[in-house]
């Protein structure tokens, strides 16, 4: 693709935000020019949990980190079966590591996905903007230096607002986990499931099948699920009316149900309760969250765009407000109160980040016990 006098010089890299503000770096990962919505993480640990997993899809993350990729990459610390960002923008992008477990350095592990990378940003007044500014849409490049053929090619990258994107990340055939014979069978409805999330139900004694996001419900009752579990996953949730439809029905069936993330935001939508696109959103793995009806806190993971109208929430009566965000007040679990369904926009499975909300786990399976005696 490259053109006489378009080419970028050796190493350098450009980056290219929606309101014309340019940062110049280095090349890292695969050369190439990549696009999507800027975001950015907060965690100092666990890159590359945060790079497989799904509800990243079709963003560029900055991660805050001042050093990422300097204990490698491993085979077992992933999220899903590949990279899901669409770009990396870091301050020290390391190709050097130190952790004798690694099976390979960072960089080659963002080329064997295709992955494109700038780093030498100055990622702290990148951020300050993007917090200032708000989400928006950007463009990498370590092959183009023409700034206005960057442009032309930018504004031709959709808003991520309005697009349903769980489809391009849901798995395509049914499969299962966990022990067939186990006391309880969850079907899962796959938006962009993380691993760790399946692997918290079956270490609590579930049987999972995960069936595809398209999924109707007359294939997934025939199942027999003894609860419903509803994932994580990227897009927006109003753009996904087929999702709040099968919801409705599924709530319908007066069994357990679950949604983190997405599946909290369409657990809202299926009660009347729109969601809207948050400023810059929420991504990290040290967000304080209270649980007003126990009253203690919880640290948490979070990864989110959209989020649930607070107004809306107080003001149905058929809605618990369970969870609310310390830091900007907003909506972070709610409970049905006339049916056995719940939902946080955090997420309790926690890889990377702290422990502290694997008990709404416990909680769900709790729920199907005490459903099962009914």
């Amino acid at each position: 693709m490259n053109q006489p006098g378009n080419s970028t010089a050796n190493n350098t890299a450009i980056l290219l935000l929606q309101d014309g503000h340019i940062f110049h770096g280095r090349s890292f990962g695969k050369k190439g020019t990549a696009t999507g919505e800027i975001c950015f993480n907060t965690g100092m640990t666990g890159y590359q949990e945060v790079f497989t997993d799904p509800s990243y899809y079709g963003q560029v993350l900055i991660m805050n980190n001042v050093h990422t990729g300097n204990y490698g990459v491993s085979k077992n610390d992933i999220e899903s079966n590949s990279v899901k960002i669409n770009a990396l923008i870091g301050r020290n992008l390391e190709n050097k590591f130190s952790r004798y477990l690694a099976d390979d350095s960072l960089e080659e592990y963002l080329i064997k996905n295709n992955v494109v990378a700038i780093e030498g940003v100055d990622t702290r007044a990148l951020v300050t903007h993007i917090r200032e500014k708000g989400a928006m849409n950007c463009i990498i490049s370590s092959e183009f230096s023409d700034i206005e053929k960057l442009k032309t090619l930018l504004a031709a990258v959709p808003d991520m607002a309005g697009l349903s994107l769980a489809d391009e990340v849901s798995t395509k055939e049914v499969y299962a986990t966990g022990n067939e014979n186990a006391a309880y069978k969850v079907a899962v409805l796959d938006y962009g499931i993380k691993k760790n999330i399946l692997d918290c139900l079956v270490k609590r004694g579930v049987y999972a099948r995960v069936f595809p996001a398209s999924t109707k419900l007359e294939e997934i009752k025939q199942f027999e699920p003894d609860g419903y579990f509803i994932s994580n996953g990227p897009g927006d949730p109003a753009a996904m009316p087929g999702a709040v439809d099968l919801i409705k029905n599924i709530l319908k069936e007066n069994k357990p149900f679950f949604g983190i993330c997405l599946g909290h935001q369409l657990l809202a939508l299926a009660n009347d309760i729109p969601t809207y696109k948050m400023h810059h959103g929420h991504r990290g793995l040290n967000h304080p969250v209270k649980n007003i009806v126990k009253d203690f806190c919880e640290i948490t993971t979070q990864n989110h765009g959209f989020g649930v109208d607070a107004d809306a929430v107080r003001k149905n009566e058929n809605i618990i407000i369970t969870h609310v965000n310390l830091n900007d007040e907003s909506i972070e679990g709610i409970r049905m109160k006339n049916k056995p369904a719940f939902s946080v926009q955090y997420h309790p499975e926690s890889t990377p980040g702290p422990f502290d909300s694997r008990y709404l786990f416990d909680e769900f399976v709790e729920l199907m016990k005490e459903n099962a005696h009914n």
